[in-house]
């Protein structure tokens, strides 16, 4: 029940912005007000771009909105890869800083032995359970920060946070760029694409061999 707790934490942090917030930064699912938004910028759009997708770690901004803005204006390959990037950016951010500095927090909230029920199932599924998250609300940012609380392998979390981010940005953007206003379809795209392709990355990850300092999932930075 504390790890229970610590993931309704992590789930209200990141859900309540969208609450007080989310109609300051509400666009359609289509990204045409994003587009209007992000040309306003000139040369740098792709910049704020890539930032807005970045800031939803904690701003109620709709980040599959700017990934369809980003499919319009650089097509489905180059706004494809500025918005997986900036995804896998997001995702990175939020495993690095709970991995160094949420882990006393996370112990307190959750316990030694809850922690440890969570690190196990990171060292188990976690590659499953980063990739699919990517695509789904909310979820991307909790599942990257309790994979750091985890600490859950490098070696096994960045592949399964690059096949989820850029499945999800690729999707999205593809959409955004054929002029389709269909979250649903964009959504299980970036969710069941990296399901059915993290056994074969999972296979080429394990065939490398392993970092020293990654050799325990409790390894430090």
């Amino acid at each position: 029940m504390r790890l229970f707790g610590l993931i309704l934490s992590l789930v209200v942090l990141f859900a309540l912005p969208f609450l007080l917030f989310g109609e300051l930064f509400t666009v359609t699912p289509g990204g045409n007000e994003a587009v209007e938004r992000l040309e306003s910028y000139g040369h740098w759009s792709w910049a704020m771009g890539v930032g807005l997708i970045v800031g939803d770690l904690v701003l109620p901004i709709p980040a599959t909105a700017v990934m369809a803005a980003m499919g319009i204006m650089y097509g489905p390959v180059g706004g494809g890869l500025l918005a997986g990037g900036a995804s896998f950016l997001a995702g990175a951010i939020a495993f690095v800083a709970t991995r160094r500095f949420g882990r006393g927090l996370a112990l307190k909230l959750a316990g030694e032995d809850e922690l440890a029920r969570s690190e196990r199932f990171f060292a188990r599924a976690g590659g499953y359970a980063v990739a699919l998250s990517r695509g789904l609300p909310v979820l991307p940012e909790v599942t990257a920060c309790l994979a750091g609380l985890s600490r859950m392998r490098r070696r096994i979390f960045y592949p399964a946070l690059a096949l989820g981010s850029f499945a999800t940005g690729f999707a999205y953007a593809g959409l955004g760029y054929a002029g389709r206003e269909s979250p649903t379809v964009s959504l299980l795209l970036g969710a069941v694409i990296p399901v059915a392709l993290w056994p074969l990355v999972k296979r080429m990850v394990r065939d490398k061999p392993a970092d020293a300092s990654d050799d325990s999932v409790m390894s430090e930075d």
